[in-house]
């Protein structure tokens, strides 16, 4: 990452821990753990067509954005990089919002499939490295409106 976009990571993380945040809404998902949180920018994908395409022949996304796709319940995820055209982190959630598994970097372009496990209802997809320089791991919670009434991290 270049100082540019290390200035605009240090200032967004800056924002977040200084408490301005942006309200839980759909375009938004918060992460939050004992490192502090951050939020992304994202794009929903909450039917079979959209999680079919993803971020394919996508070539860039701005630094704190991503894509949340939403399942309609728990189930045993897998994810490949096929027409993917930047590496991804790819980051495993429950129907609570914890996450449960990341899997860092994903190559471009491999069609290797990429497990994220059991009980996965959704998956966040960021920049590829971003999830270890933020600091997330498992146990970490995300915050948006599709996780719903039991969420972990409920919207407010």
């Amino acid at each position: 990452m270049g100082i540019c976009g290390q200035t605009i990571l240090t200032a967004a993380i800056a924002v977040v821990a200084g408490g301005a945040f942006a309200a839980c809404a759909p375009d938004r998902a918060t992460i939050k753990g004992d490192w502090g949180q951050a939020n992304f920018g994202i794009t929903l994908a909450d039917d079979p067509q959209e999680r079919a395409i993803g971020l394919m022949n996508v070539p860039k996304i701005p630094t704190m954005g991503g894509m949340l796709f939403v399942y309609d319940a728990p189930q045993h995820a897998t994810f490949w990089m096929r027409n993917t055209l930047i590496p991804l982190d790819m980051i495993f959630i429950d129907s609570r919002g914890e996450i449960l598994n990341i899997h860092p970097e994903a190559i471009p372009l491999d069609e290797t499939t990429i497990d994220g496990g059991t009980g996965v209802q959704f998956v966040l997809e960021i920049n590829g490295g971003l999830a270890a320089r933020l600091g997330i791991t498992p146990g970490d919670l995300i915050q948006h409106p599709a996780i719903g009434p039991d969420a972990a991290l409920p919207c407010e």
